[in-house]
């Protein structure tokens, strides 16, 4: 199996560690995002990799090399400008032969377990929402109890995990979001899926607290 890494994003909200290095690049308990995406999905039996890149690519490069590709194969895109995520993907389309394969953005940080997904042609994975403040219950005027950040279980999140058909590359934009563009052109012909993980352990490192936060997560889960 196959799977697509977006790793070309700036990482604004991370500065100043990315006017260093290069988001993909940026260590998890001391283990670099990129790395733990391989490892993670090495482990659902996907050994063949394109990773798609548009910042500070040279080190990016040099440390797959470093690592020896980490038993996999690796193919590497770079982008001369901004893509988006569906850009991306069809800009590394020499590359990806197979009738199937997944895409990962290259922020997740997860336990989600993607073979769930291959029974779903054209699905997204999909997890609780998860507020960002303190929830409080409220009975007669009255908070009842109050508690800090929980899942939202009635609604739900794109988790920015893919299995994809390879007919779906011909309709990706040159330059553009898959999620703006060919997404909601599926959903409203019925032709877009979703799998849910209502217990899975996932993070989108975008922030410093993400960082915090999911650091904390992976000590205790020993992820």
């Amino acid at each position: 199996m196959k799977a697509v890494i977006l790793a070309g994003g700036l990482g604004k909200r991370l500065r100043p560690i990315t006017d260093y290095i290069p988001k993909p690049l940026i260590p998890i308990n001391n283990i670099p995002i990129l790395e733990r995406q391989i490892k993670y999905l090495k482990k659902f039996g996907i050994n063949k990799f394109v990773v798609c890149m548009g910042y500070k690519t040279e080190q990016i490069k040099n440390f797959l090399d470093a690592k020896n590709n980490f038993g996999v194969e690796i193919k590497l895109v770079d982008e001369r400008k901004p893509l988006g995520t569906g850009g991306a993907i069809k800009n590394a389309k020499k590359f990806i032969d197979e009738k199937t394969f997944f895409v990962l953005n290259g922020d997740i940080i997860t336990n989600i377990n993607v073979n769930l997904m291959k029974n779903k042609i054209n699905s997204i994975a999909a997890v609780p929402l998860r507020t960002k403040f303190g929830i409080i219950d409220i009975e007669n005027d009255k908070v009842s109890r109050f508690s800090e950040k929980k899942n939202i279980f009635d609604y739900w999140m794109n988790a920015g995990i893919y299995y994809l058909s390879n007919k779906i590359i011909n309709d990706l934009p040159k330059i553009g979001n898959i999620e703006e563009t060919i997404f909601p052109v599926y959903a409203k012909k019925s032709l877009l899926k979703v799998v849910k993980f209502k217990n899975a352990t996932w993070y989108s490192i975008d922030s410093y607290k993400d960082i915090e936060e999911c650091e904390d997560t992976i000590k205790k889960k020993s992820l």
